[in-house]
């Protein structure tokens, strides 16, 4: 793993309004740059998963870095068609894609439509047909890996939504057959977010090499194989960048590609996380019997993962130094679940104080929202702040 530590201009957030979000980026470049140096090492392809952050100064970047785009809506194709990601480089997954989204992805021949039931296969034909268009299609596959992350984030087990199981694969033969507007081009396979365990990717290329085994015996090789994403960063320790060279490292030795067969990963959280950082003031230091709460002005409208996940993010008091005390850092919302932390370890803290919520630069801005009627936060960029 690689470490590049986040610099905070305190005195420059002293003069912004909170909460905001900020984003460092230095990081992000080079969490890029480290991504694309190791899966081109490999000889992969990357799709960058616009769900983790789609903001136009996070997706310019990756477009410059030469990655595809990873969409799960119809207003995602939009985006990343915007931002020059090339049509030819964007799949689109989703258990349930609306006709206007399909057809989205029809007009602007994208890539692929990673396909997860028969009834959508039915349906992408149609509107394909209707449309005078051939619409690549790559087969989500349900592999039943478990990936050991919060029940919330794992896909890839037989009692998620997700997918086509290996029973169903006669039939879809049978139907792709009949289904003169689709083009079977991939495998699709994504078992979940968040992994830290590394070996459960290595029980993901065993069951990959299993159902390729299925179809290559039914004379079927296709031209990609997706391993989606997956790949979990370590929020305990936000300066610590993830090891993309290990992670492709194990698909290189572990999944059986046939010849001339492509490798594609979709890869989110890994890429952005480190870079954004949550910036909040103290409201009120609260007493109660046992603790004592830090109430901030950023709540689950700017940060839903902990009340969603009950998901860990390092917080950190940018304007006190000494001696620590434990708080429960709270939000405003007028939820018992709008809470960042229990028992936090904090320099004495005090109204005012500016505090860093670390690591939200993956599915915090994207996931915001205006219960009670706040209003959305603004983002800040290290390379821009300064002419604020």
């Amino acid at each position: 793993m690689n470490n590049m530590k986040t610099e905070y201009p305190v005195r420059l957030f002293s003069e912004l309004e909170t909460p905001f979000y900020y984003y460092d980026t230095g990081v992000l470049d080079f969490n890029i740059q480290e991504a694309k140096k190791a899966i081109e090492k490999y000889g992969f392809h990357m799709h960058y998963a616009l769900k983790a952050n789609a903001n136009d100064e996070i997706l310019a970047p990756m477009v410059a870095a030469g990655f595809g785009a990873d969409c799960v809506s119809g207003e995602e194709i939009k985006a990343a068609l915007k931002a020059g990601f090339k049509p030819d480089a964007i799949a689109f997954a989703g258990v349930g894609k609306s006709n206007k989204e399909i057809l989205t992805g029809l007009e602007n021949d994208i890539f692929s439509f990673n396909v997860e039931s028969t009834q959508e296969l039915v349906e992408i034909n149609n509107l394909a047909s209707k449309t005078n268009k051939i619409a690549r299609v790559a087969l989500r596959i349900n592999p039943n890996v478990d990936a050991k992350t919060h029940r919330y984030i794992t896909t890839g087990i037989e009692e998620n939504k997700f997918g086509l199981n290996p029973w169903e694969f006669d039939e879809i033969l049978e139907l792709l057959s009949s289904l003169k507007n689709i083009k079977l081009v991939g495998l699709h396979f994504h078992i979940g977010s968040q992994i830290t365990n590394l070996d459960v990717f290595r029980g993901l290329c065993s069951r990959v090499n299993e159902i390729q085994e299925w179809f290559w015996n039914h004379r079927i090789i296709t031209e990609h194989i997706n391993v989606g994403g997956g790949l979990g960063i370590d929020y305990n320790k936000p300066d610590t960048l993830p090891d993309f060279d290990r992670f492709f490292k194990i698909f290189k030795d572990h999944l059986n590609l046939r010849p001339q067969q492509k490798l594609h990963f979709e890869l989110g959280r890994a890429l952005v996380a480190a870079s954004g950082s949550l910036i909040s003031r103290v409201l009120f230091v609260k007493k109660a019997v046992t603790t004592k709460f830090a109430i901030l002005d950023a709540g689950m409208t700017e940060l839903m993962r902990p009340a969603l996940y009950q998901a860990y993010h390092k917080i950190e008091n940018l304007s006190a130094v000494g001696p620590e005390e434990s708080y429960d850092v709270v939000g405003p919302i007028c939820e018992s679940s709008d809470c960042f932390g229990k028992s936090v370890p904090l320099p004495s803290t005090s109204r005012g104080d500016l505090i860093a919520i670390r690591s939200t630069g993956a599915y915090g801005e994207v996931m915001s929202s205006e219960y009670n009627l706040r209003k959305k936060a603004k983002a800040y960029y290290s390379d821009q702040i300064i002419k604020i």
